[in-house]
């Protein structure tokens, strides 16, 4: 078999990473029916249907998908080759690629402003999605650096804790729990209706946790899956919530609600930079850990939820 191009192993690659030949080509910068001739070649080079097109989305075939996973390694490889060049010539450049949970958006992002200020020609791609989403890219090796709260057990991780993550309960303003003098006993709530981050999620998992440990059983109202919308049913007066205290920015009150003192909160939980163990990650997406890791020292020793 032929070799491949190195323009068109990435030409593969965002087709797989979009499964739209016509936004694989825009990606890289060329025409549609350029695309499409060189895909063609890529297939006859292989020797094997690479992709089917079903309802104008892309499906790679076992084929495609063994020759995309094939081009992902290499790509990265030749990515890391070229900044140990660059780094080697005292030039610090490339692309770091980081994957975020949705709650860890309140304050990641100025974490990259602050490293992109101390490494200007750095291209950043930061990807925020739900616990599910991250996963998902974590297993399939789409980024160099993971942010989360409840890595997974089931995987082989370099796994270090950077930051705490306390989850707190809030009421609304109003909500006359508020008006107590010291913390609430956690049994007090019992009739209590909640809003929670839906099943699957970091919060809702490290709560899920805390509360079995406590043998309390909430009485859940709305399943939300957005600390934003969390934060509006909980000011609208739906119930108590749990959330990160990130997601309050620091403060005791924001947006109609606030946190209720309730013994046992804040949740322990914490924030965590992974990649997998198997893979090397890139120097780039070192510095960019060891960035995280220097932000706050003593947050490396906080304890993981549960």
């Amino acid at each position: 078999m032929n070799t491949l191009t190195h323009r068109q192993m990435r030409l593969f690659l965002a087709l797989a990473q979009t499964g739209s030949v016509s936004a694989a080509a825009r990606l890289m910068l060329i025409t549609q029916p350029t695309a499409s001739m060189q895909l063609r070649e890529i297939t006859s080079t292989v020797g094997m249907p690479l992709y089917e097109v079903i309802s104008r989305r892309v499906r790679l075939t076992e084929a495609g998908l063994e020759l995309a996973r094939t081009v992902r390694l290499v790509a990265e490889e030749w990515d890391q080759f070229a900044q140990r060049i660059d780094a080697m010539k005292g030039l610090r450049r490339g692309r770091l690629r980081v994957a975020i949970v949705s709650t860890a958006e309140y304050f990641v992002p100025r974490l990259v402003g602050s490293f992109c200020r101390r490494h200007p020609d750095i291209e950043v791609s930061l990807e925020v999605q739900n616990r599910d989403g991250v996963m998902r890219r974590l297993r399939e090796g789409l980024d160099d650096l993971y942010v989360m709260s409840m890595p997974p057990e089931d995987i082989e991780l370099d796994d270090q804790v950077f930051m705490a993550n306390p989850l707190v309960l809030i009421a609304a303003t109003g909500d006359p729990l508020l008006r107590g003098a010291g913390p609430l006993a956690l049994a007090t709530l019992s009739s209590q209706r909640f809003i929670l981050r839906e099943p699957g999620s970091g919060t809702r998992m490290a709560v899920d946790r805390y509360f079995r440990r406590r043998g309390f059983r909430p009485r859940v109202r709305l399943e939300l899956g957005s600390n934003e919308a969390v934060k509006e049913a909980v000011a609208g007066g739906l119930g108590l919530g749990v959330v990160s205290r990130h997601t309050l920015h620091g403060r005791e009150r924001e947006d109609g609600v606030a946190v209720l003192q309730v013994e046992g909160f804040p949740v322990n939980s914490s924030w965590h930079v992974v990649h997998p163990r198997a893979r090397q990650v890139s120097p780039i997406a070192a510095a960019f850990r060891e960035h995280l890791l220097s932000g706050e020292p003593t947050s490396r020793r906080a304890p993981r939820a549960g």
